[in-house]
């Protein structure tokens, strides 16, 4: 039961990390203002505008819904992809921005989520266990 805990835990506090993130980004900032302050100067490389402003409401809406859906336990093994996903995006920003850049945010929600993918049948304290029983 100790690792059933662990991976509840781990799993609660990715998706607090991706829930306050992603709502900071929806609903205290704004969308188009995070666009313009933090994708707008990737306008200036390669990336054309028609590929930045998607990926930017993408990542914040994946950010959000995803830790909601983590912190309830629902459709835990496609919010893992969709976030690897979203790490893999803002990897390549920051290094398209600078080859040598701080990579606290990136690394500790990679190695929660390594963690949690590595655990994925371990963690049994979740809302998908609960759908799949009732299903059979």
């Amino acid at each position: 039961m100790r690792i059933q805990i662990v991976a509840l835990f781990v799993r609660l506090l990715l998706g607090l990390i991706f829930f306050w993130q992603g709502f900071g980004k929806v609903f205290t900032w704004g969308i188009d203002a995070v666009y313009n302050n933090s994708f707008k100067p990737f306008e200036d490389t390669f990336l054309p505008e028609f590929v930045l402003k998607p990926t930017v409401y993408f990542t914040s809406i994946v950010e959000f819904l995803g830790g909601l859906l983590l912190i309830i336990g629902l459709f835990r093994k496609q919010v893992y992809y969709l976030f690897a996903f979203v790490l893999l995006i803002v990897a390549f920003g920051h290094g398209l921005q600078s080859p040598i850049w701080d990579l606290q945010h990136v690394f500790i929600r990679s190695v929660l989520l390594v963690f949690l993918m590595m655990l994925f049948d371990k963690d049994s304290l979740n809302l998908d266990r609960f759908i799949k029983k009732v299903n059979n």
